[in-house]
């Protein structure tokens, strides 16, 4: 996936500014895509360049603040790229090597690293937790709010599916 297209799909759920974006993709898209502001910003003026956003100024707000719409050239992109066949990603974790490591030379002390991120998978998983029951209780949800928790459950499986791997590596490492 690509930046621009994260953008565009945020874009098109709700014109917003900059900033706006930047705080959503911090509490949405950021969990499986991550974009610094500075990222966000710079992209926005590629796609406005390329045609695929418009700019105007927000009126009674801050000097310069813009909010940003889809064109129907940046409908069309999002859709092409949509169609796209894409490979799944491969898992890439440095923490693996270190593992990989402790089993070629010999115990590494990785004990504390993998509680450390243990606690860290066991906070998301409570924030995904939080996420559902605020905003996936009803049973009346629409198509979007289907994919959208369908999104959030991926989210859940993985924290789950890490949780219980790192216990089962926290095992054998204090073996």
């Amino acid at each position: 996936m690509s930046l621009p297209h994260a953008l565009l799909t945020s874009i098109s759920e709700k014109p917003s500014s900059g900033y706006d974006l930047a705080r959503r993709f911090d509490k949405s898209i950021g969990y499986f895509w991550h974009a610094t502001h500075q990222q966000i910003y710079r992209e926005l003026a590629r796609m406005e360049e390329q045609g695929w956003v418009e700019s105007s100024e927000v009126e009674g707000g801050r000097a310069g603040k813009k909010q940003f719409k889809v064109l129907p050239n940046g409908t069309e992109e999002l859709r092409r790229w949509a169609r796209e066949s894409s490979e799944p990603n491969r898992q890439r974790d440095e923490m693996m090597v270190k593992l990989r490591a402790d089993a070629a030379i010999g115990p590494l002390g990785l004990a504390a690293e993998f509680e450390r991120r243990l606690q860290l998978h066991e906070q998301e998983l409570q924030t995904y937790r939080d996420i559902e029951k605020r905003d996936f209780s009803s049973s009346l949800l629409s198509r979007e709010d289907k994919l959208r928790y369908l999104i959030l459950k991926a989210g859940i499986t993985f924290e789950e599916s890490k949780i219980q791997w790192t216990r089962e590596a926290l095992q054998i490492l204090r073996e």
